[in-house]
């Protein structure tokens, strides 16, 4: 039986069904992706206190994601930020040799494939390391240029 045009407006628990289905419950936010926003946003605002123009967030491919692009006028800088809670251990010990390959290769695609990217001599890996507080205050940052 067809549904009511009302019937397909999501509400705060359900999420609209595709044709056919059942509304289902919205699954609980991921509080790793919550802090994973917060600690890009924080890099990324690092970065802009820099000098860089933010490129691209969150560059999405069926490989991975790369977190940030961005550039200072003379450099274009591929980031891999990674955020931890205090007391969670160093941020930047989990970008190991594995993600430090897959960085690089998101990286050589992203610039075979976006024709209309900003073009400069140097290229560069970093990776910015976050630690927030429980209540999201920033508590420390590391910037790691060239760190892949």
């Amino acid at each position: 039986m067809p549904r009511a045009a009302s019937d397909d407006a999501a509400t705060p628990d359900r999420v609209p069904a595709a044709s056919g289905e059942r509304d289902r419950p919205l699954r609980p936010p991921d509080p790793r992706r919550g802090l994973g926003a917060l600690g890009e946003r924080l890099a990324a605002e690092h970065l802009e206190r820099r000098g860089f123009v933010i490129v691209e967030r969150n560059h999405r491919t069926a490989r991975g994601e790369i977190d940030l692009i961005a550039h200072d006028g003379r450099t274009l800088v591929f980031v891999e930020v990674k955020t931890r809670r205090a007391g969670s251990g160093p941020p930047l010990e989990s970008v190991g040799p594995r993600k430090q390959r897959r960085v690089r290769r998101l990286a050589a695609q992203w610039l075979s494939e976006t024709a209309s990217r900003p073009r400069f001599r140097e290229l560069r890996l970093d990776a910015i390391g976050v630690v927030v507080d429980s209540d999201g205050r920033l508590k420390s940052l590391e910037h790691l240029e060239g760190a892949m």
